[in-house]
């Protein structure tokens, strides 16, 4: 029983960041050194997503389920996810709220709510143009771009459904992104083209690598996203350095 407890508290844990919200836990940094650039984007039709969550942890296989609502209307924009683990129900909700600017998606407010935890909320304040954190006191000025962890995937998506043979095996595209009590540079790289084996069958997609900063020990994050859906996300996985997973797969779309 130790041994299923801790299992399922660190995969409660892992699935707290795993659910599109990309959370890769991250050290501080006093500044956002990421150029504010625009890129091209096109953002996808509203609709809601069905995971299934397969996950090793502690030499215990696991399981789960994720929902996600993203819906688009005029300049806003709001994500809702809600993740559940198998025997515990619900573990996390999490949402994103926000505008669109010329950079693409941009939030106003990123809130978190963990089982058994008091929720946070992640700030962008656009009127004195700095993010900050209900959880910590760290502040970031706001160049434009920016992110939060949920917005993140669909920022990506955005920019892939816009980019056209831009997004090729080798590219890279980078964002800032804040989570619940700091922000950092994310670097996703295209590596190649792939198949998805799904329940709703097989899926051509688009293989996206997001890597540790150097010399961290934080999850490597792979993306698989459908050009033939929408590009919206098909597959997530967090793996870390001992074999460890977590694997988030695309059961249902349903458009709203």
């Amino acid at each position: 029983m130790r041994l299923q407890s801790f299992a399922f508290h660190r995969f409660s844990t892992l699935l707290y960041s795993a659910v599109l919200t990309l959370g890769i836990m991250t050290q501080a940094h006093a500044s956002n050194s990421v150029i504010a650039s625009k890129t091209a984007f096109q953002l996808p039709p509203a609709a809601e997503l069905q995971y299934s969550i397969k996950a090793k942890q502690s030499g215990i296989s696991l399981g789960g389920s994720a929902s996600v609502k993203w819906m688009v209307s005029n300049h806003n924009y709001q994500i809702l996810t809600e993740t559940r683990a198998m025997l515990f129900g619900k573990i996390l909700d999490a949402s994103s709220v926000g505008n669109i600017d010329d950079f693409g998606l941009a939030p106003e407010k990123f809130v978190e709510k963990r089982f058994g935890k008091p929720a946070t909320t992640t700030g962008f304040n656009r009127d004195s143009k700095t993010i900050s954190f209900t959880a910590s006191a760290e502040t970031y000025v706001i160049k434009g771009g920016e992110q939060d962890r949920t917005s993140a995937t669909w920022q990506l998506v955005a920019q892939a459904r816009a980019a056209g043979e831009k997004f090729k095996p080798g590219s890279e595209w980078k964002m800032f992104v804040a989570g619940r009590r700091d922000a950092e540079e994310w670097t996703f790289k295209v590596v190649a083209s792939e198949k998805i084996t799904t329940a709703m069958g097989e899926i051509n997609t688009v293989h996206i690598s997001k890597a540790p900063p150097p010399d961290s020990k934080d999850q490597t994050l792979d993306i698989w996203l459908s050009p033939e859906m929408e590009w919206y996300p098909v597959r997530l996985k967090f793996s870390d350095a001992n074999g460890e997973y977590i694997d988030q797969t695309l059961e249902s779309v349903t458009k709203l």
